[in-house]
């Protein structure tokens, strides 16, 4: 188990009281990646003592603290997490026994639900746009394009195999190119609607993380469709928020700006 937070102890917490709760408790490492909270979150050390905390000076973004993660997991699967889900006591035994079961699955999901257990957005399309929408589950496991990055279980071997979640994203695009390097592995996504996990999500972002999602898709599409896709759409990275008159945005994307301030 991988879960990446970053100043959102309140919600940390009870990501992490969810797990504690989980179905074979004792059978689960928890690797806790902070990415340069300031809030309080080091002071949870006490309230989870079975809990190992990776802590980064600075917000590096979820690429580099996926990386780190399940590179600290010593297991067969890893499930990552964001600190704003709440997973359900049998979700995690369910998805691990359905890659048991299905060996040409490379990562499974759960349904993301809201706290009336209603579908809430999760499926994407590739390229990524970050436009999500709700499931509708079925009676059992079936395959999924891209489903976001907020609660996914894969197999290491497979991250092992295209050796990490490629770095040169920043906060957006490491669930999208995972979900691409299992579909051009000829691998399966499968969602699995018995397996259950409460999501918040927010609506609003910082105009750091709008450029990192430009950015992002320009990495991706650059990467999987060609150099001429990928410098299309990084010079409509800078055009779409100069027009727009989002300063701050071109700032970020003329200097190819990540989340953890590196440049692309």
């Amino acid at each position: 188990m991988v879960v990446v937070s970053r100043n959102r102890v309140d919600e940390l917490r009870r990501c992490l009281q969810s797990i504690e709760a989980s179905k074979n408790r004792e059978r689960l490492q928890l690797i806790v990646v902070d990415n340069g909270s300031t809030d309080g979150a080091a002071q949870l050390d006490d309230e989870f003592p079975n809990v190992q905390w990776i802590r980064l000076p600075k917000n590096f973004g979820l690429t580099k603290a996926w990386n780190l993660g399940w590179r600290a997991a010593d297991a067969e699967y890893v499930m990552f997490l964001h600190d704003d889900t709440v997973v359900a006591p049998d979700a995690i035994a369910i998805l691990a026994d359905s890659l048991d079961a299905q060996p040409d699955a490379a990562a499974v999901a759960p349904l993301l639900v809201d706290q009336q257990g209603s579908p809430t957005p999760q499926l994407g399309k590739l390229p990524p746009v970050w436009e999500w929408s709700p499931a509708t589950p079925g009676a059992g496991p079936a395959p999924v394009e891209f489903p976001r990055g907020a609660a996914l279980m894969a197999r290491v071997f497979f991250i092992k195999a295209i050796r990490q979640i490629d770095a040169r994203y920043g906060q957006f695009g490491c669930d999208a190119d995972l979900a691409a390097e299992i579909r051009r592995a000829s691998r399966k996504i499968l969602l699995v609607p018995a397996a259950r996990v409460q999501h918040r999500g927010r609506d609003a972002y910082t105009t750091l993380e709008r450029a990192d999602f430009l950015l992002a898709r320009a990495v991706f599409l650059g990467k999987y469709q060609g150099f001429g896709a990928g410098l299309q759409a990084r010079i409509g990275a800078i055009l779409g928020p100069l027009l727009g008159f989002r300063l701050g945005e071109v700032r970020y994307t003329i200097a190819g700006q990540k989340i953890d301030g590196t440049q692309e």
